[in-house]
């Protein structure tokens, strides 16, 4: 072999290397597992979306248990995965610990704020969809009592809540709100069971129309409330087809839409605090085939106009987070 072939033959060898070393990016599920129907399996739609409009792929992985957390992100990182995107609040003190000794690989958090150079942060106007719904809860309700079951007993569920409570209220303020919480542990996300004792109870107590805000324990409401023919909430995705006619509307919460923008940056991802509420499309309420039969021409027109209100600044929905408090209850 001359001296010339050799020095093609190695340039392509590099040249080849170069494409095959071309990082992918990561996606790590929170518990609750990728198809809960709601908060992960918006996040494994926009990756999905990434992929296929890219001919590419990403890593990806479901966590067991919290102790996961940690190690999954440093797994990633070693890989080469870049960026590393994590569904969940819970990822903020182990990320906190693995951005520092990764400083070359960006990491997007969604629903925490962690402070670090090479971190998006993603949180929601989640109160801002909530209220939208609200407004809907209330004139679809019949009895005047509507009901709110959350997930994890944390702030960020509360501001769930509050955001929903603004809105049946601005619609009936002698509304009644019957709200319970799944529980205080990660497994109030994974417990379909306790979701549909909850709707019971709740039905029990007058409920026509409950907005459930609980990941895969959101399951077990939608089905009890359609087997009680009464109305259901969805959330995060569009659960109105699990249910058709029997899901009012599902509160979007675009986590899709934050996968995928920030697998679309790759490596060059934007870092810093990111907002994504009703002015950018970040929350909103869903109509489609399976619902539009349940929201009259002056239901969605109401709640349309609280929306352009929302945006414009017009009309401010209280954010529990920013003092953990709600102004009505």
């Amino acid at each position: 072999m001359s001296l010339m072939h050799k020095f093609l033959g190695a340039a392509t060898a590099v040249s080849l290397s170069a494409v095959t070393a071309i990082a992918e990016p990561a996606l790590i599920f929170d518990l609750g597992g990728k198809f809960d129907k709601s908060f992960n399996e918006s996040a494994f739609n926009g990756a999905t979306r990434w992929a296929t409009e890219n001919n590419s792929s990403f890593k990806e992985i479901e966590l067991q248990s919290d102790a996961q957390r940690e190690q999954a992100l440093r797994r990633f990182a070693e890989s080469g995965a870049n960026p590393i995107v994590m569904a969940g609040f819970m990822f903020a003190t182990a990320l906190g610990e693995v951005a520092k000794d990764y400083p070359d690989t960006k990491f997007a958090i969604i629903d925490m704020v962690v402070d670090a150079p090479n971190v998006r942060s993603v949180v929601f106007n989640e109160h801002e969809g909530s209220y939208l719904v609200g407004m809907l809860a209330a004139q679809a309700s019949k009895t005047g009592t509507v009901g709110f079951i959350g997930g994890m007993d944390i702030p960020l569920i509360r501001k769930f809540a509050c955001g929903y409570v603004q809105g049946v209220k601005s619609v009936n303020p002698d509304a009644v709100v019957v709200q319970n919480m799944t529980g205080t542990t990660p497994a109030a996300w994974n417990d379909p069971v306790k979701g549909s004792e909850l709707t019971k109870a709740q039905i029990a107590q007058g409920a026509d129309v409950i907005y459930a805000a609980a990941g895969g324990t959101g399951v077990g409401v939608l089905q009890t409330a359609a087997d009680e023919d009464i109305l259901s909430i969805g959330v995060d995705s569009n659960q109105n087809y699990l249910h058709s006619g029997k899901v009012l509307t599902s509160m979007l919460k675009r986590v899709d839409n934050a996968v995928y923008d920030a697998m679309t940056q790759g490596a060059d991802l934007e870092t810093g605090f990111n907002i994504m509420g009703i002015s950018n499309g970040g929350v909103g309420y869903a109509l489609d085939e399976h619902n539009a039969s349940l929201i009259t021409t002056d239901m969605q027109a109401s709640v349309d106009a609280a929306s352009g209100q929302i945006a414009s600044g017009a009309l401010a929905v209280h954010d529990y987070m920013s003092d953990n408090s709600c102004p009505v209850e």
